[in-house]
């Protein structure tokens, strides 16, 4: 959360610096506002060792119990 934080309040200072800025430089803070969400997600996302972490698999999250059981329906009633 830290890192996404940070990333966001660069980008807040992109917009204002764009703002400021005369002429085309402005576009370089814009492209940087622009693209600094995308990256800010990714590396706020990125686990620092993936294999200390054990992986919780479907399966493993909620026991499985046997299906209740329903009503029969005796063959021979079709008939």
């Amino acid at each position: 959360m830290i890192k996404y934080s940070v990333a966001m309040g660069i980008r807040v200072v992109c917009l204002i610096v764009a703002v400021i800025v005369p002429g085309w430089w402005a576009a370089v803070p814009l492209i940087g506002a622009i693209f600094l969400p995308y990256f800010a997600v990714v590396i706020a996302n990125v686990s620092v060792d993936p294999r200390r972490e054990e992986v919780q698999r479907p399966g493993n999250i909620l026991p499985v119990a046997p299906p209740p059981p329903g009503p029969r329906q005796d063959p021979r009633e079709d008939q």
